[in-house]
């Protein structure tokens, strides 16, 4: 079985640099993947409460428990607060519900999902009598500062960010008191964020890259979307290396410094995402996948198009 390297973070806590994603997971599958991924040598479960299925890795990792395969504190299990959450009074709860649903007492690591919050007590989802979606005008330093609240309680023994650009990081790190130990961002060869990278990586906060195989089973996927797993100059280096396309997008991001955390209920893609610790890409093939950048992003959020705090749009910044 490989041993997965770690990453310390800067509270001295450390992160499998391999993990499990369930973003996407049909329900029914995912409490046997992730029993799967536990007997694998994963050790490292990413969830969020909008992914509706935090109940299913619950099952899965306590049944890995009762069995005796593994311990509590040998699993990093991180969650994340839905946008419908962001008021200060409702960041609590919703951590405690995620706590309920996985059935822990405390989370390993916990995100805020986006800095872009939604109008609260109503639908996680929720929308006009024109299906827009209806914001909330929530300042994500005071979601901030709850989760700073849920850290002081032990609630989670470190909190953190996702999908937050630059400068959102940087009000974060001025007006919070707590540095964030992580931002979770979309990156694959399409999505190559050197500048996000290397900035957050400059501050002490490491980063987590999402949708590392391209995302090929995004909802919203379009005929004529480029499919990165098909990507001819990937595929090359994937023969060269004698490895699967997957293997070598997940072994990019490892190499990169990041962790990641590909998504499969497969048994059998569970175990070849998980092989990825026997071979390395040479300086040439990193920078041939790293030519790639196309700034294809393919989870951009367009229903929070025009949301002051949309991370992609800087609208919280223009004069």
């Amino acid at each position: 079985m490989a041993k997965v390297p770690s990453i310390t973070l800067n509270n001295g806590m450390k992160i499998p640099q391999l993990g499990l994603g369930t973003w996407g997971s049909p329900q029914g599958e995912v409490a046997n993947a992730v029993k799967e991924a536990i007997d694998l040598g994963y050790r490292h479960i990413d969830c969020a409460f909008v992914y509706g299925n935090e109940q299913e890795v619950g099952d899965g990792l306590a049944a890995k428990i009762a069995d005796g395969t593994v311990k509590r504190d040998d699993v990093f299990v991180t969650s994340k607060l839905w946008n419908t959450f962001h008021r200060a009074d409702l960041v609590r709860p919703a951590l405690e519900k995620s706590l309920q649903n996985l059935r822990l007492k405390q989370l390993d690591l916990y995100l805020i999902h986006w800095p872009m919050g939604y109008k609260e007590d109503g639908d996680i989802f929720p929308t006009d009598a024109d299906g827009k979606t209806l914001f909330s005008d929530t300042d994500y330093v005071e979601t901030w500062k709850a989760m700073e609240e849920c850290l002081k309680a032990g609630l989670t023994r470190s909190i953190g960010l996702s999908n937050f650009n630059i400068r959102q990081v940087e009000r974060i790190l001025r007006e919070g008191t707590v540095k964030p130990v992580m931002n979770q961002v979309e990156y694959h060869p399409y999505l190559h964020e050197v500048e996000l990278s290397q900035f957050c990586r400059s501050k002490g906060i490491e980063i987590t890259g999402y949708s590392p195989l391209g995302s090929p089973a995004r909802p919203w996927v379009k005929s004529d979307d480029p499919v990165l797993l098909e990507d001819p100059k990937v595929i090359e280096v994937a023969k060269r290396c004698g490895k699967s396309v997957a293997q070598v997008l997940i072994r990019w991001q490892l190499q990169l410094g990041h962790i990641t955390i590909p998504k499969s209920t497969n048994p059998k893609r569970i175990k070849e995402n998980f092989d990825v610790f026997d071979f390395e890409l040479s300086k040439q093939d990193m920078e041939v996948l790293g030519s790639l950048n196309r700034n294809e992003r393919f989870v951009p959020m367009s229903m929070c198009a025009g949301h002051k705090y949309h991370s992609f749009e800087n609208n919280e910044f223009k004069d």
